[in-house]
C-alpha cells in the first residue's frame, strides 16, 4: 500500500478525498460517541438514573479540560496543514514542539485548580441533592486522566493535519473498545458502582495517549521534532492561541450550557429532568456522528488548499462538504422523529428489584424524554451549513470570525433563550430553544460565508 502524505490534500479529486477523509473520522467520532452512549447505558442500567445525571453534571468540567488540548491541536493543526501546503516542513515541526509544551503547562494547572475546588464546583454545574455524592466520586477519579486526554486530543488533530485519517480514528475507537470492556469489568463483574466507571473511563484515556504516542515515535509520522522544537515561540504561541481559542470559546460555551440547562431543569424538575437532559445530551453528541465527521474530514482539505492558494478547490470542499453533511442530517432527522421512545428504553432499567426510588424516578424519565428530543433535534437538516461554515473560517486561519460564527448558536443564542423562555413556557422553553437557536444561527453563518466565498475564494481566483 502506497504511503499516504499531505500533498494528497491538493491533488485528489475533492469529493473522493472528502469521503476518504470524512469516513474515517466519522467511523472516529461514531466509536467515541458509542463510548459515551453506552457507558451511558451501562451505568444507567447498571447503576441507576442518578448515575446518569451525576456524569452529566461531571461532563462539562471534564469536557472543558479536555478542550484545551482539543482547542491547542485544532490551533496548531490549522498552522500545520497551512505550512505543509507551503512547503515550509520546519514551521510544522515548531508548531507542534510549542503544542506538546502548552499542552503540558495548562492542563496540569487546571487540573490541580479542579481538584482544590471540588465542592464548590460540582454543586454549581447542577450536582446538587442525591446527585452530589455520585458526582463527586466520579469528578475526582476521571480529573486524573483529563491531562492524559487533552494530550491524546490534541496529538489526534495533528494527525489528521498530516493527512492521516484512519491513524485518527483508530486512535479514537481504543479508548472505546478499552473503556466498554472495563466498564463491563469494574461495574457488573466487580460491582465497583461509581468509582468502577470513572476507572475504566481514565484507564481508556491512558490506551488512547499510549497509541498516539507511538504514532509520532514510528515512521508513520512526518513530525519528528526534537528538543529545540519544544521551546515556546511568541509568534507560533499567539497563532495558536487565536485559532484555538475558537475552539476553548466553544467548549466553554458548552460548559456554560450545561451549568445553566442543569440547574434550571432541577429547579423545575428536580433530579428527573436533570437525567432527561442527560440523555438527549448523550444523543447530541451521537446521533450527529456523520455531520461532525464531514466538518473534521473537511477541515484539513480546505487548510491545505487555501495555503497553497488553490481557491477553486477550495470552494468546491466547501460545496461539496455541505451537501454530504446536509444529506446525513437530515436522515438522522427522521430517525429521531420516528423513534424517540425506543432510544430512551434504551437507557433506563424497569427493573422492579430497584428501590422505590430510584424505580420511580426511572419511570418518571422513561416518560417524558421523547416529546424533548424531537423538539432538540427539529432543525437538525439545516445544521451542515452552520458546522461547515464556521468550520471553514477556522480552517483558513480567520481566528475572529471563525469565532464569533462558533459561538453564535449557543452563545448568543440559545443561552439568552433558554434564561428568557422558560419564564414564560416553564419546561417547554427549554426544549425549544434548541431549534430556535438552529436556525438563527445557520442564517448568520450563511450570510457571512456567502460574503467569503464572493468576494475571498471568487475574486482573487478570477
Amino acid at each position: 500500500m502506497a504511503k499516504i502524505t499531505s500533498e494528497a490534500l491538493g491533488i485528489e479529486p475533492v469529493g473522493k478525498l472528502l469521503i476518504k477523509q470524512a469516513v474515517p473520522a466519522s467511523i472516529g467520532i461514531l466509536v467515541m460517541s458509542l463510548n459515551i452512549l453506552i457507558d451511558s447505558i451501562f451505568v444507567g442500567n447498571w447503576i441507576g438514573s442518578i448515575a446518569i445525571a451525576a456524569i452529566n453534571v461531571v461532563l462539562p468540567v471534564s469536557f472543558f479540560i479536555a478542550a484545551l488540548g482539543m482547542s491547542i491541536g485544532v490551533g496548531g493543526s490549522s498552522i500545520i496543514s497551512r505550512a505543509l501546503g507551503a512547503n515550509n516542513k520546519e514551521k510544522a515541526l515548531k508548531t507542534f514542539g510549542n503544542q506538546i509544551t502548552l499542552s503540558l503547562l495548562f492542563m496540569v494547572s487546571l487540573v490541580v485548580l479542579g481538584l482544590v475546588f471540588v465542592d464548590d464546583i460540582i454543586p454549581k454545574f447542577g450536582g446538587k441533592g442525591d446527585i452530589f455524592e455520585p458526582a463527586k466520586i466520579y469528578y475526582t477519579i476521571i480529573l486524573y486522566g483529563v491531562p492524559i486526554l487533552g494530550f491524546a486530543m490534541m496529538g489526534n488533530t495533528v494527525i489528521r493535519a498530516e493527512g492521516k485519517p484512519k491513524f485518527a480514528m483508530t486512535a479514537m475507537i481504543i479508548p472505546t473498545v478499552s473503556n466498554l470492556f472495563m466498564d463491563y469489568l469494574f461495574i457488573n463483574v466487580m460491582d465497583m458502582g461509581m468509582h468502577g466507571a470513572a476507572w475504566a473511563t481514565t484507564g481508556s484515556y491512558l490506551a488512547c495517549f499510549l497509541y498516539i504516542f507511538w504514532f509520532f515515535s514510528s515512521k508513520n509520522s512526518e513530525l519528528k521534532i526534537s528538543f529545540r522544537h519544544l521551546g515556546l515561540q511568541k509568534e507560533i504561541v499567539s497563532e495558536i492561541a487565536s485559532l484555538g481559542g475558537v475552539t476553548l470559546a466553544r467548549q466553554a460555551v458548552v460548559s456554560i450550557t450545561y451549568l445553566l440547562m442543569n440547574n434550571i431543569l432541577f429547579d423545575l424538575g428536580q433530579e428527573g429532568l436533570v437525567a432527561v437532559y442527560a440523555i438527549i445530551g448523550r444523543m447530541l453528541m451521537f446521533a450527529l456522528f456523520p455531520v461532525f465527521g464531514v466538518t473534521q474530514g473537511f477541515l484539513p482539505i480546505a487548510g491545505y488548499n487555501y495555503g497553497a492558494k488553490r481557491y477553486p478547490r477550495v470552494r468546491e470542499s466547501i460545496n461539496t462538504a455541505i451537501k454530504y453533511a446536509a444529506i446525513l442530517a437530515t436522515l438522522v432527522f427522521i430517525g429521531l422523529m420516528i423513534f424517540p421512545a425506543e432510544i430512551t428504553t434504551l437507557f433506563l432499567s424497569n427493573n422492579p428489584n430497584l428501590a422505590p426510588k430510584e424505580l420511580a424516578l426511572n419511570q418518571y424519565v422513561l416518560s417524558h424524554t421523547a416529546e424533548p428530543m424531537r423538539w432538540v433535534f427539529a432543525a437538525t437538516p439545516i445544521i451542515a451549513l452552520q458546522l461547515i461554515g464556521a468550520a471553514y473560517f477556522q480552517a483558513v486561519g480567520k481566528a475572529i470570525p471563525a469565532l464569533l460564527l462558533t459561538l453564535s448558536r449557543q452563545g448568543f443564542f440559545f443561552i439568552p433563550l433558554i434564561l428568557i423562555l422558560p419564564k414564560f413556557y416553564g419546561e417547554l422553553g427549554v426544549w425549544i430553544s434548541f431549534p430556535i437557536a438552529d436556525i438563527l444561527a445557520t442564517l448568520v453563518t450563511g450570510y457571512f460565508l456567502n460574503r467569503e466565498v464572493r468576494t475571498k475564494l471568487i475574486t482573487e481566483s478570477s
